[in-house]
């Protein structure tokens, strides 16, 4: 199976969230979660200040642009490019060019991965985050995008949550 490597995607101007949900949503149509595993718009925090009032807001990092971690083949790149406010992937000519390790750095993604020993069943306690302290049994495991789902009980419910694996410990 061929490497997953990340990817620019240059967009119309203010169109890179719209651009995002598309692509999740053709992902999930077309049945692609394990050739697209991730669509990103890098984001920074900024503090802005309009009269006289100081506000903590999310900026683009890279207005005009997204980034997408996929398996290159022609089919991941034909959904990608026909995506409605899409002009292109970055790269000489109409071939994308995969961004290195030391270009991801400082985007603040993580290019390594997380071995663990985990299996569907097993219990973990949630060890960060929002769920921080929680328990439940592994109901699924997605090596690509490094996470595990959980259920926990919510509002009487259970509900399904998933979580990055440095998230989470075996119990």
């Amino acid at each position: 199976m061929a490497e997953a490597n990340w990817y620019v995607v240059h967009t119309y101007s203010g169109y890179e969230n719209k651009v995002k949900v598309d692509i999740e949503k053709t992902i999930e149509n077309r049945n692609l979660q394990d050739q697209i595993l991730e669509v990103a718009v890098p984001m920074e925090d900024a503090v802005e200040v309009k009269n006289g009032v100081r506000k903590q807001v999310q900026r683009k990092l890279f207005p005009g642009y997204v980034l997408i971690n996929m398996i290159m083949n022609d089919e991941t790149w034909y959904v990608v490019r026909n995506t409605r406010g899409v002009t292109g992937f970055v790269g000489p000519g109409s071939k994308p060019v995969p961004l290195t390790a030391e270009e991801m750095i400082p985007l603040g993604i993580k290019e390594g991965k997380v071995e663990v020993d985990f299996e569907v069943g097993d219990a973990v306690m949630v060890i960060s985050g929002a769920w921080e302290g929680t328990i439940g049994n592994i109901k699924a495991i997605n090596q690509g995008k490094q996470s595990i789902t959980i259920n926990v009980d919510m509002f009487g419910r259970e509900t399904p949550v998933e979580l990055n694996f440095t998230e989470v410990k075996k119990m």
